[in-house]
């Protein structure tokens, strides 16, 4: 089983953008939390099966490697990380070239079921995971919230727009987007930490992939990065509890807010 994970950035809530980007100094760091579900959800299903492996692949530089060994810390079995000077070049990966360096991964692999998160918390395109069973050829299903495989298939259970949820099956080899709240991720154990550190993590370049360092040129460019204007400023009430709501009641009725 494969898991597809990304390092995704937070950013502080005072920042200032540099050439494009957010400075790295107001900067983290953390598994993506969409990617921290599908990792807990292949966990479990290696615990519950015999002769289940689980394998993480994320595209990433040697500092993705600290988010990598907490999927490994999780139970995962064995990572790779792919990276190359090629990739570090490109301001932008799109939904294409992640598509294309994955899709060479899962040939590598030839793994009956691959999971990855709905969508990252920081550039949030939400389409890799399709994008990728298409490119290999598997079944699919997104946003999946419930799931269980038997007799080579997966039976899901999707939440669609407007609250409906959809029962289907899918057949195995299958590429699966997880939803938030399907499990809950476990924390990693310092004995799982410790582990982790001994686990195989291998990094393959374009070369390793037999790529060309064509597959990572973007269709899409950053044309730039500029902070949110906000539509007007927050009114922060400090105080007592009966200080900052005689507060609040001053400024409701000085907005025209009250009963009839």
């Amino acid at each position: 089983m494969l898991v597809a994970v990304k390092e995704v950035t937070t950013v502080e809530d005072t920042f200032e953008i540099e050439d494009r980007r957010i400075g790295e100094q107001y900067v983290e760091y953390e598994l993506n939390e969409w990617d921290d579900y599908a990792v807990e959800e292949a966990v479990q299903i290696k615990e519950a099966s015999e002769d289940v492996e689980v394998v993480t692949v994320t595209i990433g530089p040697e500092r993705a490697e600290e988010t990598i060994r907490m999927a490994l810390a999780k139970g995962a079995d064995r990572a790779i990380r792919v990276w190359d000077d090629a990739i570090a070049d490109q301001e932008l990966l799109d939904v294409a070239a992640k598509t294309r360096l994955l899709a060479a991964v899962v040939e590598a692999e030839s793994p009956d079921l691959v999971l990855t998160g709905v969508q990252a918390g920081d550039d949030a395109f939400g389409a890799t995971g399709v994008s990728l069973a298409e490119s290999v050829g598997f079944s699919w299903a997104a946003v999946v919230n419930d799931l269980e495989l038997a007799d080579g298939e997966a039976a899901v259970r999707r939440e669609l727009e407007g609250g409906v949820e959809e029962l289907t099956t899918v057949d195995l080899p299958a590429v699966l987007t997880i939803q938030t709240g399907i499990n809950e991720p476990r924390y990693a154990s310092l004995r799982g930490i410790r582990q982790a550190q001994r686990k195989d993590l291998a990094v393959h370049t374009l070369a390793d992939l037999a790529l060309d360092p064509s597959v990572v040129d973007d269709a899409l460019t950053l044309a730039g990065v500029a902070k949110p204007e906000s539509e007007s400023d927050a009114t922060l009430f400090e105080g007592g509890p009966e200080e900052t709501a005689a507060e609040l009641e001053t400024v409701l009725r000085d907005a025209g807010v009250g009963a009839e």
